[in-house]
C-alpha cells in the first residue's frame, strides 16, 4: 500500500473536477493492483478489489487527513469478496453534482458500483466534443447516464438518441441534460438494443454512433459474442462519412479483438485511430486497459 500513501502525500491540492488520483489497477505499482483513489469533489473515493483491514484503512485516512486536512469527506468501497460501501469521514452531498471539463454530472457514491460517471472515459468525451459538428445526428448506444449525449449537444449536435435497457440510468441521464441546459434534441429510449434495430435504423442515418457496452453483463451484452452482432449493424446506421466510436473495457480482450471483429463484420468501416486514455490511467499493458477506437464509413 506504500505507493498509494506516497501518491497521497505527493498529491496537489484537492482537484475541483472529478478525476482519478491513483490507478493501482494499471499494474505500475506492484502490490497495489487492487487499489484506486478517485476524487468526486468534495469527496474522495477509495476503491479496493479485495478487503482492507482496519489498520490499512486507518493508514489511508491518516494520509488523506495529513494532505488534505482533517475536515475531509471520504468513502471506502470494497468490490468482490466482502463487498461493502462505507462512509469513512465527513459527508456526501445529496444531490452530488461534479464537473468534468466544465460539464456537470450527477453521481452517487454510496449505492452501487457504478457511480454515474466513468472517469477513464474522459478522453472519449473530449473526442466527441471535438468531433461533433453543428447540426449532427448522434446515436448513443448503451448510453448509461448519457454523458456522451450531453457533450455532443454542447458541441452543437441537433439530435442525440440515447438507448439503454436501464430506465434508472436514463433518468440520471435526463438530469444530466437538465443540469447543463441541453434538454432540446435529446431522446431517451429504454430499449433492448438488439430488439430495436428497425426503429433505430429508421431514425437514422447518424453522423456519429457511439457504442460503449459493458464487457460482460448477462442478459444485456457479452463482448465475445455480441460485439460481432453490433458491428454488423453499424454501416446501415451511419451516414456516408459518419463515424463510429467503439469502446471495450475488458482486460482479457485486447485491441486486436475489436479490430478483427470490425474487419470481419463491418469491412465498410475504415479505422481512424485509438483515443488515448487519460494519463493517470496508464497501464503496463495497453491491451488490458480501456480500448476506444474510432472508425469512419
Amino acid at each position: 500500500m506504500q505507493a498509494l500513501l506516497d501518491a497521497i502525500a505527493a498529491a496537489p491540492a484537492l482537484p475541483t473536477e472529478a478525476c482519478r488520483l491513483f490507478h493501482g489497477r494499471g499494474g505500475r505499482f506492484p502490490g497495489c493492483e487492487h487499489l484506486a483513489l478517485d476524487v468526486f469533489p468534495p469527496v474522495l473515493l477509495l476503491t479496493s478489489f479485495k478487503p482492507l483491514d482496519d489498520a490499512a484503512l486507518a493508514a489511508v485516512g491518516a494520509a488523506l487527513a495529513a494532505r488534505f486536512g482533517a475536515a475531509l469527506n471520504w468513502v471506502y468501497q470494497c468490490r468482490g469478496e466482502g463487498a461493502e460501501t462505507r462512509l469513512m469521514a465527513g459527508a456526501v452531498p445529496e444531490p452530488h453534482v461534479v464537473t468534468e471539463a466544465g460539464t456537470r454530472y450527477l453521481v452517487h457514491l454510496l449505492r452501487g458500483q457504478n457511480h454515474g460517471l466513468f472517469l477513464d472515459m474522459a478522453e472519449g468525451r473530449r473526442w466527441v466534443r471535438e468531433q461533433v459538428k453543428p447540426g449532427a445526428k448522434v446515436l448513443n448506444l448503451f448510453a448509461y447516464s448519457c454523458a456522451f449525449s450531453v457533450v455532443a449537444l454542447q458541441a452543437g449536435a441537433a439530435e442525440v438518441v440515447n438507448v439503454d435497457m436501464a430506465s434508472g440510468a436514463l433518468a440520471t441521464g435526463r438530469t444530466n441534460h437538465e443540469l447543463n441546459g441541453v434538454k432540446t434534441g435529446a431522446k431517451f429510449l429504454a430499449h433492448d438494443i438488439f430488439n430495436s434495430w428497425g426503429k433505430l435504423t429508421r431514425g437514422g442515418p447518424y453522423d456519429l454512433v457511439i457504442c460503449d457496452p459493458p464487457s460482460f453483463q448477462k442478459g444485456s451484452f457479452v463482448a465475445t459474442k455480441d460485439y460481432a452482432r453490433l458491428a454488423r449493424r453499424l454501416p446501415a446506421l451511419l451516414a456516408p462519412g459518419g463515424h463510429a466510436l467503439l469502446c471495450l473495457n475488458a482486460p482479457k480482450l485486447g485491441e486486436a479483438f475489436l479490430r478483427e471483429v470490425v474487419a470481419e463484420h463491418a469491412p465498410e468501416l475504415t479505422p481512424v485511430g485509438r483515443v488515448a486514455n487519460p494519463a493517470v490511467f496508464e497501464d503496463v499493458s495497453p491491451d488490458r486497459s480501456l480500448k476506444v477506437l474510432a472508425y469512419r464509413l
